[in-house]
């Protein structure tokens, strides 16, 4: 994936010493969480749009120094490690720097990700499973050979949540033998947070409460 493509060079930077006004124009146009802060051209760090707030006409940026954040991405960066940045600070700008030190650009979150969707996991037919096991006990060699044993193929899978020791992976695959793969999972232990096909086990359990309402209400 060639996320290099999507870096933006149109939009600015600001020097520690640039008047506050300058920046709080940046964000009143714009919906941008960030923007880069450079001293003697260099990245210093990242103002954020929350602190606009707090800035005083008349004023210069100088006095943020201490509450500048420090994150960005190299040119060379793998797009998932750009994506963990924007998503461990919150951000929907990131700078691009170079090995000076100096703002070559930025990624925008909504690039990033439009890539990323389309990408086959995504645009490629197939099924979506989401199943959840104790992080002890799940791996990703099982999972695949769940799959693969029925007969289905596994396009990619990643993990989508983490809580109370309880891991959930989304995956996709070939829809064909897609209730075979769900009743090994269960086998195996996994819970079935969510699947996009029809799933017998589930029909079954509602026909047989159908029948066992009727059989109570005779």
């Amino acid at each position: 994936m060639n996320i290099q493509e999507h870096i933006i060079t149109s939009l600015p930077t600001f020097d520690i010493n640039d008047a506050a006004e300058k920046v709080l124009a940046f964000f009143h146009d714009t919906t941008y969480s960030h923007i880069a802060i450079l001293e003697d051209g260099r990245f210093l760090g990242l103002f954020s749009e929350i602190d606009a707030d707090g800035l005083i006409k008349g004023s210069s940026v100088e006095g943020f120094r201490y509450d500048l954040q420090s994150f960005f991405a190299r040119r060379d960066t793998n797009w998932l490690d750009v994506l963990e940045v924007f998503a461990r600070n919150e951000a929907n700008l990131l700078p691009v720097l170079n090995e000076k030190e100096e703002v070559t650009g930025y990624y925008c979150l909504t690039d990033v990700v439009a890539e990323f969707i389309d990408t086959p996991f995504f645009t490629d037919p197939g099924s979506i499973l989401v199943v959840a096991k104790g992080v002890k006990d799940y791996s990703f060699s099982e999972i695949a050979q769940i799959v693969e044993s029925n007969n289905a193929k596994l396009f990619g899978g990643f993990i989508t949540d983490t809580q109370n020791d309880v891991i959930q992976v989304t995956l996709k695959i070939t829809a064909n033998n897609y209730n075979k793969v769900v009743q090994t999972f269960r086998r195996y232990n996994y819970h079935i947070i969510f699947g996009n096909s029809d799933d017998e086990f589930l029909e079954d359990l509602k026909n047989r409460s159908d029948y066992l309402d009727k059989y109570l209400n005779v």
